[in-house]
C-alpha cells in the first residue's frame, strides 16, 4: 500500500515552514486524546514514525510526512480541547489550525477524528464549523471503535451522523476504526488511495 512509504519530513509551528504546494495533501485533526499518532503508525505499518504519549496534547505542531511513491503528503495536526493546557498553548495551537486550514489550496481532504466512546463534543463541533466555514472537506473518523459496547458505539454513531447530516464540507460516510485491533484500518487506507489517485 502508497501509505506505508510514507517518511517524516519536518514541523512547522508558523505559516512560514509549511511545505511548498507540490502535493497533493490530507490531514488528521482531533482531540488531543483521541489517538491521532496511533492511528496515523497504524495506517502506515509504523510503530513511531508518529510520536505517541501517555499526556495528551504532546503534538504542539503540524507535523508533516511525505509518501514520495505517491505523490502525496499527511498532516498531523496539533490536538486540540486538552483542557489542562495553558492558555497561551491553547490558543497557539488554535492560530496554527485554524491558519493552514485558510490557507492550503492543495488540502484535499481533513479527517477529523472522533472518539467512538463519547461522540462528538463541543471542540469537534467548532473545528466542523471551521471547516464548513472554509470549504474544506472534511470526513469523520470514530477512533477506538473496540472500546465501548456497541450499544454506546451505535449512539456514537447516530449522534455523528445527526451532526453532519445538514455540513456541507462534510464526508456523508463514517468511518470506524480501532489502532489496536486494526479493524477499519484497510478501510481508511483504501479511501485515501483511492482520493489521491482521484487527485
Amino acid at each position: 500500500m502508497i501509505i506505508k512509504s510514507v517518511e517524516f519530513v519536518k514541523s512547522a509551528v508558523k505559516s512560514v515552514d509549511y511545505p511548498e504546494y507540490d502535493y497533493p495533501e490530507i490531514a488528521f485533526a482531533g482531540r488531543s486524546n483521541v489517538g491521532k499518532s496511533s492511528l496515523i503508525n497504524a495506517l502506515t505499518g509504523r510503530k513511531s514514525l508518529a510520536r505517541t504519549s501517555n499526556t495528551p496534547g504532546r503534538t504542539q505542531e503540524l507535523n508533516i510526512f511525505d509518501a514520495e511513491l505517491a505523490s502525496m503528503r499527511i498532516v498531523d495536526m496539533p490536538g486540540y480541547g486538552f483542557a489542562r493546557a495553558p492558555k497561551p498553548a491553547v490558543e497557539a495551537w488554535n492560530k496554527l489550525i485554524h491558519s493552514y486550514l485558510r490557507g492550503r489550496p492543495n488540502l484535499r481532504r481533513v479527517y477529523l477524528l472522533i472518539d467512538g466512546r463519547h461522540g462528538p463534543k463541543a471542540n469537534d463541533l467548532s473545528v466542523m464549523n471551521e471547516l464548513d466555514t472554509n470549504a474544506v472537506s472534511y470526513q469523520v473518523v470514530l477512533t477506538k471503535a473496540d472500546k465501548p459496547s456497541k450499544r454506546d458505539l451505535d449512539k456514537a454513531i447516530a449522534a455523528t451522523k445527526q451532526v453532519i447530516a445538514k455540513r456541507g464540507a462534510a464526508y456523508p460516510s463514517i468511518l470506524l476504526t480501532s489502532s489496536e485491533t486494526g479493524a477499519g484500518i484497510e478501510d481508511l487506507r483504501a479511501e485515501i488511495a483511492s482520493f489521491i489517485t482521484e487527485s
